[in-house]
């Protein structure tokens, strides 16, 4: 038996006595309600989370350490919005501070959008999130506090690696390095790479997201007050299905879409849905994960598309794979000069690093095959997306 395995199967054993609370999601979200404490509380937020859970809660062959994951997941939302809440109330000047100008990268997943992310982080001008300030968001705090935050990034971080150790060779998460925005947002469809719980799709696909991104920018704002001000440079494949709502919070943002060809980039990110979902649900149903993320992905690209229209054409960069997928000494300037940036010889020194391969991992291999599907049900998902990346390959 593989090192992943034996640990899951153990914890799923020890987690066992934990799991009967799947019956009764109400009194199990009380009691994360109470842990997070009276400020996150304020209805909508709360009704918004108690309805995943009760879908979470009847997930076909969700294992006991995904019941913990949800419960996990959900908590950890709860107690953010406690904390941001009680912030704002103590400093509201935090709600003053300018977010100005900043950049957000897009794209379907698996289209370098998290090299992207990482060759603009290099800037000593720009500031990105990293993954323990997204989980536990806070104001610039003591070294003993920081470390706390930071510990807790470690132990999730050390979490997926020894469960999924596959995991890390295709996305490889660092506590203390940049991420993306979905750490951060309320609602997003990940939990769908986590279990079969279609009961939540209706839900999202006609919730309204303008309150989620002006959290998201309170969050920022913490995270901004009383350190300098640089340049934010933000990520997530999942804003593509919202730049609309994206866009009316932040209207001076510089959209950075990053393309790839789908049949690719669904491949890719199927296997990464795979690797995390193994750790939730077992048995695994790879058919349905396909025709799911199929579906989810196009949708995202036809609501990227229509928001695309709309969009100031200054306001907007288009990025190939081939820009940083191939040669990123040549394509980092040029995405610099794009988003109006200076690119300098200390970020040429350390573009190495973040463009070469994570130390320890290896090369990812995928098969639309092994998810029921073919580039012919790719391309007619996405012949409309399709079409606009010929003309960004023309550009």
């Amino acid at each position: 038996m593989s090192l992943g395995p034996l640990p899951l199967a153990l914890a799923n054993l020890l987690l066992r006595p934990s799991y009967r609370a799947r019956r009764t999601p109400d009194r199990a979200f009380e009691r994360l309600l109470d842990a997070a404490g009276p400020a996150a509380g304020d209805e909508p937020f709360a009704d918004d989370f108690r309805h995943l859970l009760r879908c979470w809660s009847g997930a076909e062959r969700l294992t006991p350490v995904g019941w913990l994951s949800a419960r996990a997941h959900i908590g950890r939302h709860l107690a953010n919005r406690a904390r941001v809440r009680r912030l704002l109330a103590e400093h509201p000047g935090i709600e003053r501070e300018p977010v100005d100008r900043p950049v957000f990268v897009v794209g379907l997943p698996r289209t370098a959008t998290t090299l992207t992310h990482s060759v603009l982080s290099l800037s000593a001008d720009h500031r990105c999130p990293l993954l323990w300030e997204l989980l536990t968001p806070g104001l610039d705090i003591d070294p003993a506090e920081r470390e706390k935050a930071i510990t807790t990034a470690r132990h999730l971080v050390g979490g997926i690696n020894l469960f999924a150790p596959g995991f890390r060779h295709i996305h490889n998460l660092r506590p203390e390095g940049p991420e993306e925005c979905t750490f951060a947002l309320p609602h997003t469809v990940m939990p769908l790479s986590q279990a079969v719980i279609p009961e939540y799709l209706p839900w999202h696909e006609s919730h309204d997201f303008g309150p989620d991104y002006r959290y998201l920018k309170q969050i920022y704002q913490v995270l901004q007050y009383g350190r300098p001000r640089r340049r934010w440079v933000l990520k997530s494949p999942l804003h593509l299905e919202n730049l609309d709502a994206l866009r009316a919070v932040f209207p001076d943002a510089t959209i950075v879409w990053t393309h790839r060809d789908p049949a690719t980039a669904v491949a890719s990110f199927c296997s990464l849905v795979e690797h995390g979902m193994a750790v939730n649900t077992r048995p695994i149903d790879l058919s349905w994960i396909g025709a799911t993320w199929l579906e989810l992905l196009s949708r995202s690209a036809a609501r990227g598309l229509a928001a695309r229209a709309r969009i100031p054409r200054e306001a907007l960069v288009d990025v190939p794979y081939t820009w940083l997928g191939a040669d990123p000494a040549a394509g980092a300037p040029k995405l610099y000069a794009a988003v109006g940036a200076r690119w300098t010889e200390a970020d040429a020194a350390r573009l190495p690093a973040v463009a070469a391969r994570p130390r320890g991992t290896r090369v990812h291999s995928y098969d639309l095959a092994r998810y029921g599907l073919g580039r012919a049900d790719v391309d007619s998902a996405f012949a409309d997306y399709n079409a606009l990346r010929a003309e960004v390959d023309r550009a």
